[in-house]
């Protein structure tokens, strides 16, 4: 039997974490544009237009990734709402606790998981 509140506390945190994170890489996001639209806007041939799209592409790139967890998370509290937590999306097994530990928000088995995260 899994300890329903032990993940729902780290998932709880996870989320938290996340949501802290998001307003920290808007203002990156936001620095990086400003600091791009004060810049020539030639980056092939302006030395500082490759480092703001670099910049620019990486907090791109971890928000979207901030946002991706959430939504698992958000899926596996739910998943535990319905009483569906820890059970296989595709096959319907359980999913081991020590997989649950590593990927609280994971829907499949360790067997399923191939590709999937």
């Amino acid at each position: 039997m899994v300890d329903l509140e032990h993940f729902r506390r780290l998932l709880t945190e996870e989320r938290d974490r996340k949501l802290a994170l998001l307003p920290a890489l808007r203002r990156d996001i936001s620095s990086v544009n400003a600091a791009r639209q004060d810049a020539n806007v030639d980056d092939e041939h302006d030395p500082e237009g490759s480092t703001i799209a670099f910049e620019l592409s990486q907090a791109s790139a971890l928000m979207a990734q901030s946002r991706d967890s959430l939504a698992q998370i958000e899926a596996a509290l739910l998943r535990m709402d319905e009483g569906r937590y820890g059970i296989c999306d595709v096959c319907g097994g359980p999913i081991a606790e020590g997989r649950l530990e590593a990927r609280p928000w994971t829907p499949y088995c360790i067997t399923h998981s191939s590709g999937k995260a």
